[in-house]
């Protein structure tokens, strides 16, 4: 770490404030745990629900720390060669054609087979150099001279075997390929890892992170997110919306409305130049932050309880 990271790591507090300047909402329990991570140079692994800004604390930890973003997707089927490097076989053909053209030159000097076989052995190694060699992300998180936040995101949809392989790079950050040899980190890379929950993740996995669980906003974080993200909304508006996604969220429905959907929601109301929560503006953008017909169905059925509730929260 530089010694600009080092005055942003300070403490807990200055990480709050640091967020907060890159339009993030840093909580003490988000913030304890980036700090710790910090000092012990160990990755965080973040689970919560779908939306709570798991992928967007990543991008807002590069961003505060101005360093790159290298992201690796995680899917069913991912291996080393999708996600470590891969040849630029392309260019190898071209230097094969090029060499091809060669050669007369490289054996015309040669007296016999044999010479001639060891002449050409020598561009061998030519064909995997590192000039030949394609980065895909963990490789090129680790060659980052001056560092980097790499975020595997969505680690639970990746194999058992993907998950061991990346565990071993993680432990030495460093990887070896067979043509080259060993490479190590330039500078350690700050990692992050993102979990659904869609599957069980290992307990060697587990062991080696930090753990931080993201659940959804209490009002007074989601109103402090949304006066962030949507500044030109009224208080009085804030309140009242905030209230009514937080009792959406305690309703017997198949997804949850989302933090990003709540910033979604409060833009589509400036846009309306709402000033107060209706019956009839809600219920025409119910589709802004609920995805199935029949979580619809259920909020409608409710919405003049929840609007009123929401109404009464804002006057005190």
């Amino acid at each position: 770490m530089t010694a600009v990271h080092n005055e942003k790591i300070a403490s807990i507090e200055s990480i709050q404030r640091s967020f907060k300047e890159v339009d993030y909402i840093c909580s003490k329990s988000i913030a304890t745990t980036l700090y710790l991570a910090f000092r012990l140079n160990k990755p965080i692994l973040v689970e919560g629900p779908a939306g709570v800004g798991k992928t967007d604390l990543a991008n807002k930890t590069a961003a505060f720390l101005d360093l790159p973003l290298v992201r690796l997707q995680c899917y069913e089927g991912l291996d080393e060669s999708k996600s470590l490097y891969e040849w630029k076989y392309g260019k190898q053909l071209l230097y094969t054609q090029i060499l091809k053209d060669k050669l007369n030159d490289i054996v015309k000097e040669t007296n016999n087979l044999a010479e001639s076989i060891d002449a050409l052995h020598r561009y061998d190694d030519i064909f995997f150099s590192k000039q030949f060699l394609e980065p895909r992300p963990l490789l090129s998180a680790l060659q980052h001279q001056s560092g980097s936040v790499l975020l595997v995101d969505e680690i639970d949809k990746s194999d058992d075997e993907f998950e061991a392989f990346l565990l071993e790079i993680l432990s030495d950050f460093q990887v070896s390929i067979p043509e080259i040899g060993t490479i190590k980190a330039e500078s350690m890379p700050f990692v992050f890892l993102t979990s659904n929950n869609t599957r069980e993740l290992s307990d060697a996995l587990k062991r080696r992170c930090l753990h931080l669980f993201i659940p959804f906003p209490e009002p007074e974080l989601e109103r402090e997110i949304i006066n962030v993200r949507v500044p030109d909304i009224s208080e009085n508006l804030r309140i009242q919306l905030v209230d009514f996604i937080q009792q959406v969220r305690k309703l017997d429905i198949k997804k949850l409305p989302s933090i990003s959907e709540t910033i979604d929601w409060a833009r589509v109301l400036l846009l309306l130049h709402a000033d107060k929560l209706s019956k009839e503006t809600v219920r025409d953008t119910l589709n802004v932050f609920l995805k199935f017909e029949n979580d619809i169905t259920v909020v409608n059925d409710k919405i003049h309880e929840l609007t009123q509730h929401a109404l009464k929260e804002a006057q005190g």
